[in-house]
């Protein structure tokens, strides 16, 4: 078997930054990462609809600025700004520090492989076939300026009648052992009534110049 390592954690601190920023000392640090794992799960309930892509955690010493990227802003900022009060109301319930939000806009939605594993899944759950969703999810990545993509999906694919196994999509190189290459990864579970669906995107943006 090949020794396999998260495609970010690989590549963090060198072409990667860490999505939690901020630093205290040893006996509150368990705390703190506990806060930032229910704050996350939180907003990836809430912020479903409106195409959730990554959550950003700083914090200073009585604050927590938290930088939201959705593909559908509108959805999260409501009327006036009433949503993010809304929402800044609902995370304080949360956390005992004064809350600071940022939403911000996911441009390039079909290339970004979390927003591509949640289409996935939603198409999944609609009973449309898999194979016809995750070539038309990496047809619509390229044609958005990806340099490369691959979908890998597994579970019953074809109904809960069928035996397990995996299929593989792809397109253009996704040199994922490159620690320069940009690769964009996600990886999501869906949910059906027979069983759950495991799905892996990985998304090549081209090489990151030093």
């Amino acid at each position: 078997m090949a020794q396999k390592i998260h495609p970010y954690g690989f590549r963090l601190g060198i072409t990667k930054d860490w999505k939690s920023r901020w630093t205290t000392d040893k006996k509150g640090f368990g705390k703190l990462v506990v806060e930032d794992k229910v704050i996350r799960d939180f907003l990836d309930k809430k912020l479903g609809n409106a195409g959730l892509e990554s959550v950003e955690i700083e914090r200073s010493h009585n604050e927590v600025s938290l930088i939201i990227r959705v593909s559908k802003p509108g959805l999260v900022i409501g009327r006036g700004g009433s949503g993010v009060e809304e929402l800044q109301k609902e995370i304080k319930k949360l956390t005992n520090a004064k809350v600071k939000l940022t939403v911000e806009e996911v441009k390039n939605a079909e290339a970004n492989a979390r927003l591509v594993a949640d289409y996935i899944s939603r198409q999944l759950k609609r009973r449309m076939s898999y194979r016809r969703v995750c070539m038309a999810a990496t047809t619509s990545a390229m044609d958005k300026g990806a340099k490369g993509v691959k979908i890998k999906i597994s579970g019953l694919l074809s109904g809960g009648n069928s035996i397990a196994r995996s299929d593989v999509f792809s397109r253009g190189p996704v040199p994922r052992q490159t620690l320069r290459a940009d690769i964009d990864y996600a990886q999501v579970t869906c949910h059906l009534i027979y069983g759950t669906i495991g799905i892996k995107v990985w998304i090549y943006n081209g090489e990151v110049e030093a």
